[in-house]
C-alpha cells in the first residue's frame, strides 16, 4: 500500500465524538515512550503528523488521521505512565477502554512493545484484557535499530514464548524501526489485506 494522503481530522476524549461513517480504523497504542508518534510519522511519511515529544505520555486524546480517504489511523493515549496521578491514569484508562470496546469501526489494534525490554507485567495484563474481550490485535516491536538483528530476533522469540504460555494462537507480529523505516511495508500491507477482506 502506498500512502498518498494522511490528514488530521479530530481529537477528543469521548468515543461518541469520533468520526461518523463506516471507514475502518486501525488504532495504535503502547506504553509511554514506546515510539508511537515516530512510528505513525514513519508509516505516513509525514514527520510532524503525530507530535513526538521528549516528555512521555503527551497523547491524552483519541486522535484520528484519515489516510488515503479510505481508512483512519487512530493514535490512542499511552498506558502505564507512572508519573501521572491516579485520577489522570483512571481517566486515560476509561478513554482507552471506551474506544477499544465500543468503537465498532475499530478493525485492529496495534500494540507497540519496545523490543529491548523483557515482557512487562502491564503489557501482558493488557494482552490478557484484549483476549478476554475478543479485541483483534497485532504486536509491533519498536526500536529494532537499537539492537543487532540476531538480538532483536531473540528478544521477539522470547516474548512470543512468554505469550504462548497464555495464548493458543499468537497474534500477528511486526518488527519496526522508525529510524530505519523498517517494518513499514509489512504493516501497511497487513492493513491493506484486512481492508480488502472487509
Amino acid at each position: 500500500m502506498e500512502i498518498n494522503t494522511a490528514e488530521f481530522v479530530i481529537s477528543n476524549t469521548k468515543v461518541e465524538l469520533c468520526p461518523k461513517g463506516n471507514l475502518p480504523e486501525y488504532a495504535f497504542i503502547g506504553r509511554s515512550n514506546v515510539g508511537k508518534s515516530s512510528l505513525i510519522n514513519m508509516l505516513t511519511r509525514k514527520p510532524k503528523l503525530a507530535m513526538t515529544s521528549a516528555t512521555p505520555g503527551k497523547t491524552l486524546l483519541i486522535n484520528h488521521f484519515l489516510v488515503n480517504k479510505e481508512w483512519y489511523l487512530v493514535d490512542l493515549p499511552g498506558y502505564g505512565y507512572a508519573a501521572r496521578g491516579k485520577k489522570q491514569v483512571d481517566k486515560i484508562q476509561k478513554i482507552i477502554e471506551d474506544y477499544v470496546l465500543e468503537r465498532e469501526q475499530m478493525t485492529n489494534l496495534f500494540v507497540l512493545i519496545d523490543i529491548r525490554l523483557e515482557p512487562q507485567k502491564i503489557d501482558l495484563e493488557f494482552f490478557e484484557w484484549l483476549g478476554e474481550n475478543g479485541v483483534p490485535f497485532s504486536i509491533i516491536f519498536t526500536k529494532a535499530d537499537k539492537l543487532s538483528v540476531s538480538k532483536a530476533k531473540a528478544n521477539v522469540d522470547a516474548y512470543l514464548k512468554k505469550l504462548s504460555e497464555q495464548w493458543e494462537e499468537l497474534p500477528p507480529t511486526f518488527i519496526s524501526s522508525s529510524e530505519k523505516k523498517m517494518g513499514r511495508e509489512e504493516i501497511l500491507d497487513y492493513i491493506e489485506s484486512i481492508n480488502k477482506s472487509l
